[in-house]
Parts: structure tokens; C-alpha cells; sequence
């Protein structure tokens, strides 16, 4: 039997998580708290299983609290949520030691697979491969990404490449297609994964 632990300040987004968490097979136990320090004191004190950590744009608190969870305690098996458009916060969690992350516009029953796959294997189904595991990046995508890494909107990473925001959408796609992603959060947190964006 498996035990979850939700980390979020929102009261309607702990208590969604634990209604769709109680639907996954195989959950024994799931405990909410709302901030970092709860966290760090209640994993400390009973660890769990899988940690579910809700991060949000500009705010650093589920970001913050990944790492500190993760550089006191390496073992602990972290999963951000976050916004699909949300890339910043998303990557910094992976880059803070988070295995995956979820969307928050996942569909119920996407949220329920996913989350049951990664309470059988401890980590999240990693973003299909590309079907060239060699294939390379232009010099312009990886620009792109790089603006997506940082938080960035279509048309900011335009206007400081100097293209239209049609054009940025085309190396996106472009990008995801050869990463084998389907949206920005999760381009981002695989090119952090292949070294890609730091």
C-alpha cells in the first residue's frame, strides 16, 4: 500500500488532489499540509511514498519547498503540478530535485493514470523519445527553449530574437516534435533533463 503527501497553500487544490488520489488503486494513506516547513517536519517524522508538491507562476514556495525536501531528504520521490504554460517553475522544481511533474489541466482520468504509473514505479512516465534519439536542436530552437526555460512569453522571446510570434511558434513546434513533447512545461523540463537549458 502506498502513502502520499500533498504540499500545497491552496485548501481547494489539496483537497482536489486528495479526491483524485483516493480514486488511484492502491493508496493507503494521504496527509495534506500547506507549506515547505510542514513538509520538511512531517516527511521527517513519517516519510511517505510519493510527494505532491503545487507550484505556481512567480511564486517560489512549491519550487522552494522541492529542494529543500530533496537536499534533506535525496530519497524522497517528489512530483511537481504545475500550470502547462508555466515552464519556469516547472523546471526549477526537476532542477531542484523533483522526478516529474504533472499538468493541472490533466484530465481526470490522464491524472489518475499517470499518477497510479507513478506510484508503481516511483517516477513519471518520461515524455515519449523522439523517434532520432541523435536528433539535434537549430541554433534557433535552442533559443527558443531557452526563453521558454526562463518563464518567457511567445512574443517576449521575439521581440529579443527579432521574429514574429507566429515564427516563435513554429520553431516550438518544431521543437516539441523532435523532443517528443507535447507542451511547453514538458519541453523545458526535458531540455533540462538532456543539458540542453540550465
Amino acid at each position: 500500500m502506498t502513502t502520499v503527501l500533498i504540499c500545497d497553500d491552496r485548501r481547494s487544490v489539496r483537497e482536489g488532489l486528495t479526491r483524485v488520489m483516493s480514486a488511484v488503486p492502491g493508496v493507503s494513506r494521504i496527509d495534506c499540509v500547506a507549506h515547505g516547513d510542514e513538509l520538511l517536519a512531517r516527511y521527517s517524522r513519517q516519510p511517505v511514498d510519493v510527494v505532491l508538491v503545487g507550484t505556481q507562476r512567480a511564486v517560489p514556495t512549491g519550487v522552494e519547498a522541492t529542494r529543500r525536501l530533496v537536499s534533506a531528504n535525496p530519497q524522497a520521490n517528489v512530483i511537481v503540478f504545475g500550470a502547462p504554460d508555466d515552464a519556469g517553475s516547472i523546471a526549477a522544481a526537476i532542477a531542484g530535485g523533483a522526478r516529474g511533474y504533472l499538468r493541472w489541466d490533466a484530465s481526470r482520468p490522464e491524472l489518475v493514470a499517470a499518477l497510479a504509473h507513478t506510484l508503481a514505479s516511483t517516477s513519471v512516465p518520461a515524455p515519449r523519445q523522439p523517434s532520432d534519439p541523435g536528433v539535434q536542436l537549430t541554433e534557433r530552437e535552442l533559443q527558443v527553449l531557452r526563453g521558454m526555460s526562463q518563464g518567457k512569453s511567445n512574443g517576449q522571446i521575439g521581440r529579443e530574437l527579432y521574429l514574429s510570434e507566429d515564427t516563435v511558434k513554429t520553431h516550438a513546434r518544431r521543437l516539441f516534435r523532435k523532443l517528443g513533447v507535447r507542451d511547453r512545461a514538458q519541453a523545458v523540463a526535458h531540455g533540462f533533463r538532456r543539458g540542453l537549458v540550465s
